[in-house]
C-alpha cells in the first residue's frame, strides 16, 4: 500500500489538516463501513439468538487478538474495556491499597490515570516527570509506579523499562499516546492500556488492558464477561487470563468497527509517523517555542506567544484542527502516519499569520 492509497482511506483529510489523533484518529471510510454495515445485521437480524451470539464473541476474539498484537503481547494477557480510565480503574481498585500504600505518579498525567490513583485511598506520590525523580520518590511503602509512556501534555517519552528494572515496583502504563503511535512492547511491564480511538483509528468507547500476571490481580468490579460460572449467591469463578477484567459489552457495530480499524494500519506506520513529526517539530521551531525533545512521540507541543484558545479556534476557522492542553499554557499538534507535507505547512502557514 503505498502513503497516497493509505492516507485516502480517511474522508477527513480530504479537507482538514486533521492534527488531534491524540484525542481522537480520524476514521477511516471501512471503519465507518462495518459499523453500518454491522448495525444494518442487527437491525434485519435482530440482537439475539445463537448465532448472533457467537458473532460477538467472535468480534471479541477478533478485537483481544488484534491489541495485542499492536502491542506485542499474548491475547490471553488483553482484558477489553470501554477506555483507558476504566482500565486504570480496575488496576488501581485490583491492589486494595490502603492509606499506608503509596503510588508514585508524575505531575504530567491524566484525570483517566490520577483520579484512579486518588480514589484508592493511597498516598499518591506526585513527582517531577523524570525517570530519576520517579526513581527517587520509591519508599518501602510504594506499591504502584502509575505514569504515562508518552506525556499527553509535553509529548515526553518516559524510559519506563529503566524505570521497572530499577525499582523493581510494578509499573501501571497508561499507553494512550503510545500504542498504535510508536512501537511498543508492554511485555516487559506489569499493566498496560490502549486507547483504541486515538492512534489506532478506531471508535470510541473502546479500550484495552495488558494484565501480566492475572492471578495475581483481584477482580475487585466484576463485569458481564467475568465469569466463567456463578453461583445464585454471586460466588463465581473467573474466566482464565485477562478477559476476566473485560469490563462489559461492547456494542456488535463498535468491534465490527474496531476490527475494521485495525486493518487500516500499513507496515511502515511507525517509521512514516516519526519521521513527519520530526518535520512538524523542524517548522514549527522557527516559529514558536516547542516543548516536546525531538525524536520522543508523535505529539509536538508547543508554547504560543498569544492566547492558546483563540490561536485553536482561529487555527479550526482554517481547518486546521490542533488541541489546547487548558491551564498549561500549550498547543497540541498530533501527527499521525496519515499526516502529509502539506497539512504541517498549513499548520505553519496558520501559525505564522496568527502569531505576527
Amino acid at each position: 500500500m503505498t502513503f497516497e492509497e493509505a492516507r485516502a482511506q480517511f474522508p477527513v483529510l480530504e479537507r482538514y489538516a486533521y492534527l488531534n489523533a491524540g484525542t481522537n484518529g480520524p476514521l477511516a471510510a471501512a471503519t465507518s463501513a462495518a459499523m453500518v454495515e454491522e448495525l444494518e445485521r442487527e437491525s434485519r437480524d435482530g440482537r439475539s439468538g445463537s448465532r448472533w451470539i457467537e458473532r460477538i464473541l467472535s468480534l471479541r476474539d477478533e478485537v483481544r487478538r488484534g491489541l495485542a498484537a499492536v502491542i506485542g503481547v499474548d491475547a490471553a494477557h488483553v482484558a477489553l474495556t470501554e477506555s483507558t480510565s476504566r482500565s486504570c480503574a480496575i488496576v488501581v481498585s485490583g491492589l486494595d491499597l490502603t492509606g499506608d500504600d503509596e503510588i508514585v505518579t508524575t505531575d504530567q498525567e491524566h484525570f483517566g490515570l490520577i483520579g484512579s490513583a486518588y480514589a484508592s485511598g493511597a498516598r499518591v506520590v506526585v513527582t517531577d516527570a523524570d525517570e530519576d525523580a520517579i526513581l527517587a520518590a520509591i519508599t518501602p511503602r510504594t506499591r504502584l509506579i502509575a505514569t504515562s509512556h508518552i506525556l499527553w501534555t509535553t509529548g515526553r517519552r518516559l524510559d519506563l523499562a529503566r524505570v521497572r528494572e530499577r525499582s523493581g515496583v510494578p509499573v501501571l502504563v497508561d499507553g494512550a499516546q503510545s500504542a498504535g503511535a510508536v512501537e511498543v512492547a508492554a511485555g516487559g511491564f506489569d499493566f498496560y492500556t490502549v486507547s483504541p480511538q486515538k492512534w489506532l483509528c478506531g471508535p470510541e468507547q473502546t479500550g484495552g488492558l495488558y494484565v501480566r500476571d492475572p492471578e495475581r490481580l483481584r477482580l475487585a468490579t466484576p463485569g458481564h464477561f467475568a465469569a466463567a460460572s456463578y453461583e445464585p449467591s454471586g460466588a463465581f469463578e473467573p474466566k482464565p487470563g485477562a478477559a476476566r477484567f473485560d469490563s462489559g459489552f461492547t456494542a456488535g457495530p463498535t468491534l465490527a468497527g474496531l476490527v475494521a480499524a485495525l486493518g487500516t494500519h500499513p507496515d511502515w506506520r511507525y517509521e512514516r509517523a516519526a519521521a513527519t513529526a520530526a518535520r512538524c517539530h523542524e517548522l514549527l521551531s522557527e516559529l514558536v517555542e516547542v516543548v516536546t525533545p525531538p525524536g520522543h512521540s508523535t505529539l509536538v507541543a508547543f508554547r504560543p506567544s498569544g492566547d492558546p484558545t483563540e490561536l485553536v479556534a482561529a487555527l479550526d476557522r482554517q481547518d486546521v484542527i490542533v488541541r489546547e492542553l487548558p491551564g498549561r499554557n500549550l498547543v497540541r499538534a498530533a501527527v499521525g502516519w496519515w499526516t502529509n507535507e502539506d497539512d504541517l505547512q498549513r499548520l505553519a502557514a496558520g501559525l505564522e499569520t496568527l502569531t505576527q
